[in-house]
């Protein structure tokens, strides 16, 4: 739990903080920015929630801490926010909240589908996250994008029975489909995992209809105003990574949704391809 004694001093006076616990993963101003922004080597309260949507959302960036650095004097809207995830981001795709310190609180995400749900990556094990799921219609699979963002994944496989898919380059024995190789893999007509090593070397995307989940190959960096990748944080082999990016450009989307960084929605594939292009030239120029 946050404590007030130990309150970044950047924080805006009122009843929503942030303490020196935070590890500075962005899932707070990244979800409600409205009121928390990047403090440098943390996150901070720029401006106090003035309505109740807002109050809302800050709520929810509460819950969805992955080591309970944020605090509020004001618990209005705390019932509401635990119960709010998942949470729907476009059509059938919800962002899952309850991000993990394991995965240095990674965002997951849950796709509804008539013919079985798939989470992308593991959230925290919170019990009104899985409650909430099981009201949804559960997890047929779990599908990981690479071996920092699993999380609780076992903890899934136990409440739901679903069938965890990663790439065997992970070096994991766990999983119940190891998928191998290089090319695409359909998973199901809708599902198209692709193998995109890189940051690790079984570093994997999923496409599900124009939503390409990245994991942590492939964000939107607002800053830059760009589509961006890291070299600072490659486990494996930047150029491959580079020539994985390049590779997506077969592929129509006009979604990314990472793990980590900020999420971004282009108005066509032609678009999309457009800023993954210039992302390209020049992150292989850095």
């Amino acid at each position: 739990m946050a404590r007030r004694a130990e309150a970044q001093s950047d924080n805006v006076p009122g009843p929503f903080f942030v303490d020196r616990t935070c590890i500075d993963c962005g899932t707070c101003y990244q979800f409600a920015p409205e009121t928390f922004a990047d403090g440098g080597d943390h996150a901070k309260v720029h401006a106090q929630p003035g309505d109740s949507v807002s109050r809302l959302r800050a709520s929810m960036a509460l819950v969805a801490c992955p080591v309970g650095s944020i605090g509020t004097d004001d618990k209005v809207e705390l019932l509401a926010a635990a119960k709010a995830f998942p949470h729907p981001l476009a059509e059938d795709v919800f962002f899952c909240g309850y991000t993990s310190e394991k995965s240095f609180g990674a965002w997951s995400y849950l796709i509804r589908r008539p013919r079985g749900n798939v989470l992308m990556d593991s959230p925290r094990a919170a019990e009104p996250l899985m409650k909430n799921l099981e009201a949804l219609g559960g997890v047929a699979m779990l599908v990981l994008s690479h071996q920092d963002d699993v999380a609780d994944h076992a903890a899934y496989r136990a409440r739901f029975g679903c069938e965890r898919v990663m790439h065997r380059a992970e070096g994991m024995t766990w999983p119940e489909r190891l998928v191998e190789g290089s090319e695409p893999i359909p998973l199901a007509d809708d599902l198209l995992l692709i193998p995109t090593p890189g940051h690790t070397a079984g570093s994997v995307c999923l496409l599900y209809r124009d939503f390409l989940f990245t994991g942590d190959h492939l964000w939107w960096n607002p800053e830059k105003g760009r589509l961006s990748a890291s070299r600072t944080y490659n486990w494996h082999s930047w150029e491959q990574q580079l020539d994985s990016l390049e590779r997506l450009l077969d592929f129509d989307f006009t979604w990314v949704l990472p793990g980590h960084g900020s999420i971004h929605h282009a108005d066509s594939p032609l678009a999309m391809r457009a800023e993954l292009e210039r992302a390209l030239a020049i992150l292989r120029r850095s």
